[in-house]
C-alpha cells in the first residue's frame, strides 16, 4: 500500500514507519522540520520519501501525494499552548483533510483517546472535535481511541517512573483515585498496522484498552512493584487543580503546559467500550505490569526508539528548529575555548556525543544541577529530561535543557540550542577541527542578550563560565 504518515517524528511515529517498511508499505513521511528527521536504518529505503508540511498554515499544493491508500493521521498540539490548543488541533487537523481531499486519499487512520465520559476534559474534546473533522467528509474515517500509553519514552510512562523512583511517600491529589485502562505501546502499534487490512474498521471508532482497569494510584503502586520498592502513597481532597500542576510540574520531568492539561485529563475516567477490535485483529492485550517491564527492557538494552521528551511538546519554546539553526555572529556574548587534542580523536568525539543526562557535563556538574534547578524554579524546563539514549544523538533531541540543533557525525559537530529560561537566546557547539596536522576542540558558547537584563546576566556567570567551560572542555579531551 501507498501510506501517508503524519506526525512522523512524534513518539508514536517514530515507531510505527519501520513497522510499515518491514510489511512492505511505500510510506510518504510528513514532517513539519526535515531538520527533525532522522533514521539510520531507513535513511537509503527506496520506499520512503520525505515531505516538509506544517499543517498549521495553508498547505501547498503537493503533487507528490497522489494515490494513497490510507493516511495516518498522528498530529498532537495538545501542549502548544494551555489556552489555545484546542485551535491549533482543530486548524491542524482541517488544514490535513483539505490535503486529503485533493489528493485522493481513500482512507484515514487517526489515533485518539477515550473520551466516553459525560464531562470530558478540554484535551479530550478537542481530541473529540478533531475526530469529527476528519470524519466529517466522505473518506471513510478509522478512530483507534486509546488509554493511558504505556512504553518505554511515552510521557505517562516517564512521569509514573519520576514519581515512583523519587518519592518513597507521596501526599497526592484525589484524582489520584480514578479509575482508567492503561495500554502497552505494543498493543497500540498492533492496532495501527492491523486495521490497514480489515476496511470493515472504517467509518466506526474503536476503544483500546489493557486488560487491567485501575485507579492511578494502583498504577503506581504495581510500577513501583515491578520496580522492587515500597512506596506509600496518601491522596487528600484539598489539591486543586493549579496546585496538583505545579506538584506534577516540579516533581516530575514535564512541562508546566504539559502538567496542566494532564491533570485536567486525570480527573476524568477513561475506560473503554466494549468492542471485537482485538479480537478482529488477534491481539493479545498486554496486562499493565508487564507492559511496565517490556518498556524497562528496552530502557536497559539503550533501545528506547522514542521519548515524548524529544517531541517539541517538553520545550518552553514549541519553535521550528530552523529559527534558531544559524549561531548569531552580531550583537553577541561568546565564550571560545580550542583545545590540542592528544588522545583518540574517537573518543574524544564519542565523550562530546555521550555529553549530557546520567553522565553529565564533565565539569561542575553539581553546578549544573543548581542552574537545572533555577530554571525549574523559573517555569522552564531544568535538568530532568536529560537524554534518550547515553551515547546516541540527533537533529532535534533534547538533551537536558537544551535542543540538538545540529548533529553531524561525519563533520564532529554538535549544536545546542539553551531552551531553559534565559534574557536571551544560548547556543553551545562543539567541533573536532583540524589545523597543521593536529586535530584540536573548538567549543563556542554563544549568547544573545535581549536588553539590559541579558547583559546583566551575562556578567553576571561569567565567572562561573570561566571554571565550567573550561573545565568542561579541558575533561572533554581528556576522558
Amino acid at each position: 500500500m501507498k501510506i501517508l504518515l503524519t506526525g512522523t517524528t512524534g513518539y508514536i511515529g517514530k515507531r510505527l514507519l519501520p513497522l510499515l517498511l518491514e510489511q512492505g508499505h511505500e510510506v510518504i513521511c510528513c514532517v513539519r522540520d526535515k531538520q527533525r528527521f532522522h533514521s539510520d536504518t531507513i535513511s537509503d529505503n527506496p520506499n520512503v520519501s520525505l515531505l516538509e508540511i506544517d499543517f498549521l498554515k495553508d498547505v501547498p499544493e503537493v503533487p507528490e501525494i497522489t494515490n494513497v491508500d490510507a493516511a495516518y493521521y498522528l498530529i498532537h498540539s495538545m501542549t502548544s499552548n494551555i489556552e489555545d490548543f484546542e485551535k491549533l488541533e482543530e486548524l491542524s487537523a482541517s488544514n490535513f483533510m483539505k490535503l486529503a481531499e485533493k489528493t485522493g486519499v481513500k482512507r484515514i487512520i487517526y489515533l485518539g483517546g477515550i473520551s466516553n465520559s459525560e464531562n470530558l476534559s478540554k484535551h479530550l474534546a478537542s481530541r473529540r472535535k478533531v475526530e469529527d473533522i476528519l470524519g466529517g467528509t466522505s473518506i471513510p474515517l478509522t478512530t483507534i481511541r486509546a488509554g493511558i500509553i504505556v512504553g518505554s519514552g511515552s510521557a505517562s510512562f516517564e512521569i509514573i517512573r519520576d514519581l515512583v523512583e523519587k518519592l518513597p511517600v507521596m501526599v497526592t491529589p484525589k484524582w489520584l483515585n480514578t479509575r482508567n485502562q492503561p495500554v502497552a505501546i505494543r498493543n497500540i502499534l498492533e492496532c495501527l498496522t492491523g486495521v490497514l487490512d480489515h476496511p470493515e474498521t472504517g467509518g466506526r471508532s474503536w476503544d483500546i484498552g489493557g486488560p487491567d482497569i485501575m485507579t492511578y494510584k494502583e498504577m503506581l503502586l504495581q510500577f513501583a512493584s515491578v520496580r522492587g520498592l515500597r512506596r506509600y502513597i496518601y491522596t487528600v481532597p484539598v489539591m486543586t487543580p493549579r496546585v496538583s500542576s505545579y506538584w506534577l510540574y516540579f516533581v516530575t520531568s514535564t512541562s508546566y503546559k504539559l502538567a496542566v492539561n494532564l491533570v485536567n485529563s486525570m480527573k476524568v475516567e477513561v475506560v473503554a467500550r466494549d468492542n471485537d477490535l482485538a479480537k478482529l485483529l488477534g491481539l493479545k492485550l498486554i496486562r499493565y505490569k508487564e507492559a511496565v517491564e517490556l518498556a524497562f527492557q528496552k530502557i536497559e538494552q539503550n533501545n528506547v526508539l522514542s521519548s515524548w521528551k524529544d517531541s517539541l511538546v517538553s520545550s518552553s519554546l514549541d519553535s521550528s528548529l530552523l529559527e534558531h539553526i544559524s549561531v548569531p555572529v552580531n550583537g553577541v556574548f561568546t565564550d571560545k575555548r580550542e583545545m590540542l587534542i592528544s588522545t583518540d580523536v574517537e573518543r574524544v568525539k564519542q565523550n562530546i556525543w555521550s555529553i549530557g543526562g546520567d553522565r553529565g557535563w564533565y565539569y561542575g556538574n553539581i553546578l549544573w544541577r543548581i542552574r537545572g534547578f533555577m530554571d525549574k524554579m523559573a517555569g522552564g524546563v531544568g535538568l530532568r529530561r536529560g537524554r534518550t539514549n547515553p551515547d546516541v544523538i540527533h537533529t532535534g533531541d533534547t538533551l537536558d535543557f537544551w535542543r540538538v540543533l545540529a548533529a553531524d557525525s561525519s563533520r564532529s559537530r554538535l549544536l545546542l540550542y539553551a531552551e531553559m529560561k534565559l534574557p536571551g537566546e544560548a547556543w553551545l557547539e562543539f567541533r573536532i577541527i583540524e589545523k597543521e596536522g593536529k586535530w584540536y576542540l573548538k567549543q563556542t558558547a554563544t549568547f544573545r542578550p535581549k536588553g539590559l537584563m541579558g547583559r546583566l546576566y551575562w556578567y553576571s556567570v561569567a565567572p562561573f563560565h570561566f571554571f565550567v567551560f573550561e573545565g568542561m572542555a579541558r575533561n572533554l579531551i581528556r576522558y
